[in-house]
């Protein structure tokens, strides 16, 4: 069973730091947990019509948090950067962030 770009890619990233690597052509994604980079290539290539260079993905481990006497942790994600090759056009969404 195929997966859908959209199960995929499931939201930009917009803080600080990752508008700073957009003029490197450079953009940041929070993905499923299960894609592997073929696949997270394979989504942004099909959504934004763009061609993918490299993937670099991390795990970020949920925070420890506390409400009264009930503690727990935030649910773990998986990000990915995403890096554009030199002829590639950049993505539109981001630049309207810009």
């Amino acid at each position: 069973m195929s997966k859908l770009a959209q199960d995929i890619i499931l939201r930009p990233i917009i803080t600080e730091e990752s508008m700073m690597y957009v003029s490197e052509k450079k953009y940041t994604f929070k993905v499923a947990k299960n894609a592997n980079k073929i696949e997270i290539a394979k989504a942004i290539e099909e959504l934004f019509g763009v061609k993918v260079a490299k993937v670099n993905t991390m795990n970020c481990l949920g925070k420890h948090r506390r409400q009264g006497y009930t503690e727990g942790y935030t649910a773990s994600w998986k990000k990915a950067i995403v890096t554009l090759t030199e002829d590639s056009k950049t993505i539109d969404f981001f630049d309207g962030m810009m």
